[in-house]
């Protein structure tokens, strides 16, 4: 998509949309230039597929093309200049030129393009600080009884648009959604009660992902690799045979002990018990029993 600009403000611009675009010191225009040698409606541009024809509205002499008058209509292609009254005007593709702005100096430009069937194709400019509503003090201004007189209020911050409702009796809507204040992107739609627009601008690069160079990271032990190590401080360690424990050697000496009283106990049972055996037999034979 076209546009026309002034080379050293983008704020003065329009985007080239069918069926046509209007030129001139009116507020009702689709460009509106605040110069005293422009008349109310000076030029037309009529938008046909990416054909560009531009009609002299003003008068013998009060338009020119690349320095040559033109009375009544031309052709235009892209880098074309038009001179209308004082100010020079270009055709421009804003994705290979790339445009200066007096204003804010990000050559961001904004417009609003009209659904309702009443002015469908139209395209309102939108500046730094734009007010929309019936009363005449309002840069974009219409007629309609269901708009308030100051009905909303758009701004250019940053390249971005931003929409604030100004406290409108039938509201402002994004999208379907009654707002107060939020930001708009190019492609949503923007209504102010029953008056409906689409938005055009630039493409939204905050969206896309920035790609960084890839940071070596310092290894470290993961999650992952904690738990093994967990479970392996907790698993119980083999106690060497070849180097009895404290408590072991202490219950080994206890044994001992005791499997030492035990075996005297059971010889001097044995020996008595061999003892009163023979004094039996020799109390027996000397008749004594």
């Amino acid at each position: 998509m076209l546009k026309l600009c002034d080379p050293k403000d983008a704020s003065h611009s329009v985007w080239l949309v069918a069926p046509k675009v209007v030129i001139g010191r009116a507020g009702n225009c689709d460009l509106t230039i605040s110069d005293e040698s422009v008349a109310k409606a000076h030029a037309e541009v009529v938008v046909s597929g990416d054909q560009l024809t531009v009609h002299n509205l003003a008068g013998a002499g009060q338009l020119q093309v690349n320095g040559t008058v033109v009375d009544d209509s031309c052709h235009l292609k892209v880098n074309d200049q038009l001179k209308i009254g004082g100010r020079t005007l270009a055709v421009v593709d804003p994705k290979v030129t790339r445009l200066k702005s007096a204003a804010s100096g990000n050559g961001v430009s904004w417009a609003l393009r009209a659904n309702h069937p009443a002015i469908a194709g139209r395209v309102f400019p939108v500046r730094d600080s734009s007010v929309v509503g019936r009363s005449d003090e309002c840069d974009i201004t219409f007629s309609l009884s269901h708009l308030s007189r100051h009905h909303a209020r758009l701004e250019v911050r940053d390249g971005l648009l931003f929409v604030y409702d100004l406290g409108s009796a039938n509201g402002t809507y994004l999208n379907n959604r009654r707002v107060v204040e939020t930001r708009v992107r190019r492609g949503d739609e923007l209504r102010f009660d029953t008056l409906s627009f689409s938005v055009v601008g630039p493409a939204d690069d905050r969206n896309q992902t920035t790609v960084r160079p890839a940071v070596s990271m310092p290894q470290s032990h993961t999650a992952g690799d904690a738990e093994p190590a967990a479970r392996a401080e907790e698993r119980p360690q083999p106690v060497s045979t070849s180097q009895p424990t404290r408590e072991r050697g202490r219950y080994e000496g206890d044994s001992a002990l005791v499997d030492g009283g035990s075996s005297a106990w059971i010889w001097m049972g044995g020996l008595l018990f061999a003892a009163a055996t023979l004094g039996f037999f020799w109390a027996r034979s000397q008749g004594l029993v």
